[in-house]
């Protein structure tokens, strides 16, 4: 991933000014140039902060909720709480960052798009990845990919059954939100037994020290693969 666009005061004004016109001409170039006119910038300076229009609009608003709930989730006491309790809460605050959910709808209709899906999926990935980091995961192995590809996964269902909930106070989305977190918590329970079990540790020995050489990404920009460590 290169060099975040949207950084700066100038940025955050574009943007801030952009969420007025979402709703009606989705985070395209129109909004791009209606909110560079509202906020005041020229022109030539938002094409540089923003290089792909909307596109960049959409991925800077993403990571602004991505703020938020960090920061709420700093602000929280969650030592009282299960662990899969934190993982709700986060996913919860995630979506309670959003102030209109047109915004999110339109960004989902942008990043269905063929051409803007890999942008798409390293946002929910950095998403996935921040909550388990604001949450202390200290995993380096092949875990550190599959907790991130799980929590993913979750986090895209439930956006899309929140986007179309009408339950008051979104209740329904949250309870959807319980099951799959229930879900996460079943396959790690699975995970363990396997690495319990004497008989099939055994016979997925072989696979698991191949695994084992599966390091999380050190020193790499966060859309490239880990490590690969060979055994001597």
């Amino acid at each position: 991933m290169g060099p975040r666009t949207g950084a700066g005061p100038e940025a955050e004004a574009i943007l801030d000014a952009a969420l007025n016109h979402v709703p009606f001409d989705g985070w395209s170039e129109a909004t791009l140039r209606a909110a560079t006119r509202d906020a005041g910038v020229d022109l030539a300076l938002a094409r540089a902060l923003y290089p792909r229009g909307g596109v960049d609009l959409a991925l800077a608003f993403h990571r602004r909720g991505d703020a938020r709930m960090v920061e709420r989730l700093a602000a929280t006491d969650l030592s009282t709480m299960r662990f899969r309790d934190r993982i709700a809460a986060a996913m919860r605050y995630r979506l309670e960052a959003v102030e209109d959910r047109e915004l999110v709808r339109r960004g989902s209709a942008l990043f269905a798009l063929p051409q803007h899906a890999a942008d798409g999926a390293r946002a929910i990935w950095g998403t996935a990845d921040l909550i388990w980091r604001s949450l202390g995961d200290s995993s380096d192995d092949i875990n550190w990919y599959t907790k991130r590809a799980t929590l993913s996964g979750v986090y895209g269902s439930v956006v899309l059954y929140w986007l179309g909930d009408t339950s008051e106070g979104q209740q329904a989305t949250w309870d959807f939100l319980d099951r799959r977190i229930e879900d996460v918590m079943r396959i790690e329970k699975v995970k363990a037994q396997v690495r319990e079990n004497p008989v099939l540790s055994r016979v997925l020995a072989g696979p698991m020290r191949l695994l084992g050489h599966i390091h999380a990404p050190k020193g790499t920009p966060a859309d490239l693969p880990g490590q690969f460590t060979h055994g001597k």
